[in-house]
Formats: structure tokens, C-alpha cells, sequence
């Protein structure tokens, strides 16, 4: 990116990066939860998880017979803890009609399909100068370079990039150098591919500095922001369509999901089309404490999933909101096997 302003800036042109088959990786294929796997898994979630997950399994079926939509945000860490490939089979089955995470969520999907690991050792890596320099994230800045001069969004031209061999050809011819990876051999267990094989929105809310992606020379913060931007106006557009009611997923993010949803809410709102007794539902490992939501003295307060997916945005639209506490790799593992009829 070019600057012309008064003040002293950093040059990415001096960045060293390595290959990403070299990087020390804490998740691996055998750590991937797919659906064969799901049906033999442990879990032990709260009596109050529990009923909380039987209405939302019933509003997903509900909302999904009558052709009404459901929304999923997801936060990086579900895809960290190994659960895309059960995310990936939900859009598969119809069972969400729009997927949506942060920029981290991309990336980490983005490894996997790559080379089937994510997880980088921040800690052993960030002292040696290494943290989020591996050479392939240019791919991920190119396909969003590309795919910001079509005039689209973040999410599709990452699933173009997986899925399309001659967008993915485009995109790598100019960077991928070497004996670098050139294939995407692990596409079945990740969720931006299932999403763009469906048909099915999968939108990005990035931010500019937020991603490792932006500490290399191939970051371009207008491309990042223009196809970002589409997306949140996908993302809108379907929540628009809640204006007869569907359901609106928030699973482990604490803030950038129900920050966007509560934006989107109130355009959609303003154009007539409220989201209407829709029903919410929030997953996270904090307690929730609903007498918190309206006193600025109390920690809770200030938690914006509990305050904006599960209180406020369903109380202003006569809908209902439900809080699945638990640790995600028990609360949504059951929430698969309940939707997918295994439990």
C-alpha cells in the first residue's frame, strides 16, 4: 500500500516468511471431530445446556420445514477445536442457510484445507519473530486481491480459491513459488468449501491489523475491507429475511459476531423488515447472569453476545433467546447430533 502522509510508517517489504509445512502445528487431521466420529463422543453437558439446546434444536427444525432461515456465526475456535467438518456437514444437510465468522475463522479453514493442520505454537513462535509468517497466508491476500476486482466478497473468493481450479490457478500463478503447496487436498473437512460447493452465503467481518494475514508484504487493506465490506451486506440481506422469523446461531463469539448481527438488525429494522419472533441462541463457556444486562456497574453488562444475541435484539423483536453454556466441543458436538437425528 502506498503512503503519502507526514508520518513514519513500517515497510512490510522487509518481512521473511517460511514454508507452512515447516510450521509446529497443535492441531492435526486426527484431531478433526467428522461426522463418523460424532455419534461415539463423550459428552457430559449442564441440565440447563441441555433444555436450552432441545428448543433451539426444535426452532432449527421449525424454522427450516417452513423454509425459513438460520443463521450461523461462528468464532474462530470451532474450527481451532477441530469441529468444522461437522459445521461443513450442517450446510451440507440445509440445516444453516448462512455461515459467518471473522477473519481467523477463515484462515484457520483455510489451513486445513491446505495441509490439514492449524493451530500455530504462538507462544514458541512469536519470540523467535515467526508468529504468522508462513508464505502462504500471500495466497489468502491474492485470492482477496482478485476477487475485490470482480466486486466480490471475502468468503466467496476464499471458497473460489479451494473449489474453482481456474480462479485458484489465477490467484497462485503469481505467488505460489517454489515447492510451495499449490492443491487444497483437504477441501471435504472445510466449512468455506462446503459453503461455496452448497451455494450457501459464508460471510467474513475482518478487521485491518486483526489478522495475520495483514503482517505480510501481499496485504492489501482496500481489497481486505471492499470484500469484507460486500459480505456484511450479504449478511444484512439475510438478516432482512428474518423479517418472518428463522433462527440466529452465535456460537463462542464474544464480539465481533454480535456486533455485526446487532448493525445488521437495526438496518434491516429501518427498512421495515425487523427479524420478527425470530429466536437467538448464544453459545459460550461464561456464566450468564441475566440480571446484569441492564446494570453498567456488573462485568456482565459488558459480555455483547449476552447482551446484543441473547437479550436485546430478541426483547425488541418478540422473539426468544437461549444461553448454551458449556464447553463448545460438548454443547455444539450435541447440538450436531441432536439436529442430525444421532442423539
Amino acid at each position: 500500500m502506498e503512503y503519502a502522509g507526514r508520518y513514519p510508517i513500517f515497510d512490510p517489504s522487509r518481512i521473511t516468511t517460511y514454508p507452512l509445512r515447516t510450521r509446529a502445528n497443535k492441531v492435526r487431521i486426527q484431531d478433526l471431530v467428522g461426522p463418523q466420529d460424532a455419534a461415539g463422543l463423550p459428552v457430559d453437558v449442564s441440565r440447563g445446556a441441555r433444555e436450552a439446546l432441545d428448543a433451539v434444536v426444535a426452532a432449527v427444525r421449525e424454522a427450516r420445514e417452513a423454509g425459513k432461515p438460520v443463521l450461523l456465526f461462528t468464532g474462530a475456535h470451532l474450527i481451532k477445536n477441530g469441529l468444522g467438518p461437522l459445521l461443513a456437514d450442517m450446510v451440507r444437510r440445509s440445516l444453516v442457510t448462512l455461515v459467518a465468522g471473522n477473519m481467523a475463522t477463515a484462515i484457520h479453514d483455510f489451513e486445513l484445507a491446505l495441509l490439514c493442520q492449524t493451530s500455530e505454537d504462538v507462544p514458541n513462535a512469536l519470540g523467535a519473530g515467526q508468529f504468522g509468517m508462513a508464505y502462504e497466508f500471500a495466497y489468502i491476500n491474492a485470492a482477496i486481491a482478485a476477487g475485490d476486482a470482480r466486486g466480490w466478497g471475502l468468503g466467496e473468493s476464499l471458497g473460489r480459491m479451494i473449489c474453482d481450479e481456474g480462479f485458484r490457478r489465477e490467484v497462485l500463478a503469481p505467488v505460489a513459488k517454489d515447492d510451495r503447496l499449490r492443491q487444497f487436498p483437504h477441501k471435504s473437512v472445510s466449512v468455506m468449501a462446503a459453503c461455496h460447493e452448497c451455494g450457501v452465503p459464508l460471510t467474513i467481518h475482518a478487521g485491518v491489523g486483526t489478522d495475520v494475514t495483514d503482517q505480510h508484504p501481499s496485504f492489501d487493506g482496500r481489497a481486505k475491507g471492499g470484500c469484507s465490506g460486500r459480505d456484511f451486506l450479504i449478511y444484512t440481506q439475510a438478516v432482512a429475511g428474518l423479517g418472518g422469523g428463522g433462527v440466529v446461531l452465535n456460537i463462542g463469539s464474544a464480539v465481533t459476531g454480535p456486533e455485526v448481527l446487532l448493525k445488521a438488525v437495526s438496518m434491516a429494522a429501518n427498512v421495515g423488515t425487523g427479524p420478527r419472533g425470530i429466536v437467538t441462541a448464544d453459545f459460550d463457556i461464561r456464566e450468564h447472569r441475566p440480571a446484569q444486562m441492564t446494570d453498567e456497574s456488573t462485568q456482565g453488562y459488558y459480555f455483547r453476545d449476552q447482551k446484543s444475541v441473547l437479550t436485546r435484539i430478541p426483547q425488541a423483536f418478540a422473539g426468544r433467546g437461549h444461553y448454551v453454556q458449556g464447553d463448545q466441543k460438548q454443547t455444539f458436538v450435541l447440538l450436531y447430533r441432536m439436529l442430525t437425528g444421532m442423539d
